[in-house]
């Protein structure tokens, strides 16, 4: 048995989730989310948690109990808390603007980048140099913030470019001079 999967996921709350078959709906203050997981696993709600239980000793089983466990617990999550990732703009003229609910970016372009918001995805800028995309969804949040991110991905020479807050660069050296 996985050892992350043996773990049950806690359900706050304002949280309610329902079961059916494979599928489970999960409803929070922040929203509604629902997937359909493999067969080969068995989600249980036993009071105020949800166990995941593999259906068998096998080993895609056990690779699918884990996997299903992380899941269900973003999903609780995210309707109750939600998930952020913060991008900072590193460069002479890189800076984010907000157009509605959707985002422009000057990279060093001849024009302007422009990225709309899907439904769930919200964006937030601070100040021009910082983004913060938030959701419900970790796994869209993550995908947005990457697509965002290969626009201008930081490059190491100069570290300029767009990188997640905290994110090391590595930098080398240039060209050395005689």
């Amino acid at each position: 048995m996985s050892r992350i999967g043996k773990i049950p996921v806690e359900i706050p709350g304002g949280v309610t989730c329902t079961i059916d078959g494979q599928t489970l709906a999960v409803k929070g203050p922040k929203g509604e989310l629902t997937r359909t997981f493999s067969p080969l696993v068995k989600i249980a709600e036993e009071g105020t948690t949800l166990v995941v239980t593999p259906v068998d000793e096998s080993t895609e089983a056990n690779a699918q109990h884990g996997l299903t466990r992380t899941l269900v617990h973003n999903m609780v999550v995210g309707v109750s808390e939600g998930f952020e990732k913060k991008l900072q703009l590193v460069g002479v003229g890189y800076r984010a603007t907000l157009k509605g609910r959707d985002l422009e970016l000057a990279l060093g372009y001849s024009h302007p980048v422009k990225i709309a918001a899907d439904d769930g995805i919200s964006f937030e800028v601070p100040d021009n140099t910082h983004i913060s995309v938030k959701g419900i969804s970790k796994e869209r949040v993550g995908q947005v913030a990457a697509d965002i991110r290969a626009k201008r991905p930081p490059e190491p020479y100069k570290g300029k470019g767009i990188r997640y807050e905290n994110e090391h660069v590595r930098r080398k050296l240039g060209k050395a001079a005689k």
